[in-house]
């Protein structure tokens, strides 16, 4: 089947027991067991729940894996991914990650007995000379958010395979519509179905895919002991967003090429990031890993006090931390997704103020074009 027709014929179309279309929600904590000596095959939802399974086989059947996971949120599915390793295990993570990633990685993994150490992934070179005897992890994430700076996954697979590295891919921007990393070696995906993958702005959700049975007992083993699970109704409403992913993702896609390719001739901004113009830095090598350059890009403006206008000005985006719902979302990440992130290192990645993120929603493009050039006017009258 095409990718498209997958995300609607996952293998759970129809409830076997009802014959319903649509998975039941099974809002019950506890099974009953039908007797005393015997434990069923649903026991507490903690542990497992009917609704979950649907959604955890779904999501691995997308990403070309095995085993799923649901969680509470992205953080506690990439929580989950990182918790397999040990006290005096080296791992290496991508410069310019998720705020939220940096923030638990620099700030709570050390507290363990983690060393970690950033680095930039987009030179496979940098990977191989980070690399010690310790390293235990490699945690990736292309393309970068808000960067959009691309990282090689196969060489990166390959390199952590010959030193006995598990690699950790964050997938969320692409969606396995998009880019499958475990197809290109990777050990693990995590995501925040929280954006595309529930694209309504109206469930906090995070998912983690494996291929390989050893991993995902250690992910079982946390996900069962942590508890932070997600509840049934949250994973039938993650299910069902799943279903729209393909023509929400081919319409904000398409959009999201036309509104860089015009931002990028406009006087007032700098640089446009986005993996789909001619010329950004990694873009023949994106196109040989995914199949799209997606629906997020950033673009910097001449400095900060432009951006805060801008996106002030903006009538239909809403300012927001968050990314790949039907609504077009903007951002300031320096101040809003990546204020985890020191100041100085924001600057030494190019995080800076002047730097926009804007999640192309399902709009009209010439709304959005008209919306984003009276917030230019604004933000370039600003300075005259």
């Amino acid at each position: 089947m095409g990718k498209g027709t997958k995300l609607i014929h996952s293998g759970h179309e129809v409830d076997e027991a009802t014959g319903a279309v649509s998975a039941p929600i099974y809002q019950s904590v506890i099974f009953a067991q039908p007797d005393v000596d015997t434990v069923g095959k649903w026991e507490y939802t903690r542990a497992g729940n009917p609704t979950r399974a649907v959604l955890e086989e779904t999501i691995a059947e997308l990403e070309g894996g095995k085993y799923g996971f649901a969680f509470g949120s992205g953080m506690a599915a990439i929580a989950a991914a990182f918790f397999i390793f040990s006290a005096g295990d080296h791992i290496l993570v991508a410069q310019d990650i998720y705020g939220g990633t940096f923030r638990f990685v620099h700030r709570l993994l050390p507290r363990f007995g983690f060393k970690v150490e950033f680095v930039d992934t987009s030179d496979i070179n940098n990977i191989k000379n980070a690399i010690r005897p310790e390293t235990r992890a490699l945690f990736l994430e292309t393309p970068s958010n808000p960067l959009m700076k691309i990282t090689d996954l196969r060489a990166a697979a390959n390199l952590a395979r010959e030193h006995n590295i598990v690699t950790i891919a964050d997938n969320t921007l692409m969606t396995p519509y998009l880019q499958r990393p475990l197809e290109l070696g990777i050990d693990i995906v995590v995501h925040s179905a929280t954006k595309y993958l529930g694209g309504h702005s109206d469930c906090l959700a995070g998912l983690v895919v494996t291929g390989k049975e050893r991993l995902a007992k250690e992910i079982r083993f946390i996900q069962n002991s942590i508890g932070a699970v997600l509840a049934p109704h949250d994973c039938w409403l993650i299910l069902r967003g799943i279903k729209t992913l393909k023509v929400r993702m081919e319409q904000q896609q398409q959009t999201a090429v036309l509104l860089a390719e015009w931002l990028s001739g406009q006087p007032e901004v700098v640089e446009v990031f986005y993996p789909g113009l001619p010329g950004h830095p990694g873009r023949e090598l994106h196109f040989s890993q995914a199949e799209g350059a997606g629906g997020v890009l950033s673009f910097r403006l001449q400095n900060q006090e432009q951006a805060r206008r801008l996106i002030n000005s903006l009538h239909l985006p809403v300012i927001a931390s968050s990314l790949g719902a039907v609504e077009s979302i903007v951002s300031l990440p320096a101040t809003m997704s990546h204020a985890a992130i020191p100041e100085e290192t924001r600057r030494k990645l190019g995080l800076t103020r002047e730097l926009v993120r804007l999640s192309v929603g399902l709009e009209d493009f010439e709304d959005l074009q008209a919306d984003l050039t009276q917030a230019l006017e604004v933000a370039r009258l600003s300075q005259d």
